[in-house]
């Protein structure tokens, strides 16, 4: 099966083979992060470059080992060093990198479309690095290699999001892509933090933490992103963690053998508890391994993968 996108904006605009292939691809990645050269020559004389105008440790740090690893020529760009502070234009910056002939462009960026309005003026391929609260596919991506890995499969699991689900483009993905693979995914959190009509992606909704947790194969915490709320949504931290934690307690009502994951950053004691967070059922940093994979298979087949293999064969 060949990959026919130039570029990945989103789960929305894959499909299910498309998901699978990148989730074979990265697999087959995977293994060059435990060599003890840890490199292929796969994308040397490609130019990358990373650009994230909100900031990111873990997204961006992958995406650079990513393209590392591949031999790609990768240079990283932040709002506070970018042209943008002295109000040049998204487009104007955009039209200014091409000129310089890049090859893909990782971009993350506060608004919403950001990435969808740079693929449509520019010559380059664009991987949407995360845009405001819309998406951010390679975290769903990697959360399903991560998810596939340790149940062998990703068809029928029941799968709990509990959280700040309005403002997570995390879980606007795992959304897309998790019923695209035929899970079921159920979503909690307070009211005040569940987007109205968000059961129209065809997620379970509900107000009670308990209810999601119930013999759920996976369990998926998120951050209460309060940077991007205009006005407290929530009494306080303290309660928030007394209804929406996941502690030793609450996990009992999951699987036995259920996954517990986040994307990060964490907030100890507020969304997750450290017992929870370190126990023995988190597969939190197998998530931040699989990213790398995750991240080189993507450079690797929008960038034609088929393409190069034949050519260097």
């Amino acid at each position: 099966m060949s990959f026919g996108h130039k570029h990945i904006l989103g789960i929305e605009q894959l499909s299910a083979d498309d998901i699978t292939l990148i989730l074979d691809t990265a697999e087959s990645f995977k293994e060059v992060s435990t060599r003890e050269i840890k490199k292929v020559p796969t994308l040397r004389g490609k130019t990358i470059i990373n650009i994230f105008f909100e900031a990111s440790t873990r997204t961006r740090a992958s995406f650079e080992i990513a393209g590392k690893r591949l031999s790609a020529d990768t240079m990283n760009i932040s709002a506070s060093t970018s042209a943008v502070v002295k109000g040049e234009t998204l487009e104007d910056t955009a039209k200014n990198l091409e000129a310089m002939h890049p090859d893909i462009i990782v971009m993350r960026h506060g608004h919403s479309g950001a990435p969808h309005y740079l693929a449509e003026r520019c010559g380059f391929s664009v991987v949407n690095a995360g845009d405001g609260a819309h998406e951010h596919p390679s975290q769903a991506l990697l959360d399903l290699m991560t998810i596939r890995e340790k149940k062998g499969t990703i068809e029928g699991l029941v799968v709990a999001i509990v959280g700040d689900i309005a403002h997570s483009r995390v879980a606007r993905s795992n959304i897309y892509a998790l019923k695209k693979m035929g899970a079921t995914v159920r979503l909690a959190g307070p009211g005040t933090l569940l987007p109205t009509e968000i059961e129209r992606m065809g997620a379970e909704v509900t107000t009670d933490m308990n209810t999601a947790l119930d013999g759920a194969d996976v369990v998926m915490m998120l951050r209460i992103q309060q940077e991007r709320q205009g006005k407290a949504l929530l009494p306080s931290n303290r309660e928030y963690s007394r209804f929406y934690g996941l502690n030793p307690e609450n996990l009992k009502l999951a699987k036995a053998d259920a996954l517990v994951m986040h994307p990060g950053p964490m907030n100890r004691g507020v969304e997750i508890s450290s017992a929870v967070a370190d126990g023995a059922q988190n597969v939190i940093l197998d998530q931040v391994e699989n990213g790398v994979a995750v991240r080189m298979a993507l450079l690797y087949l929008v960038s034609g993968g088929e393409q190069l293999a034949e050519q260097s064969a």
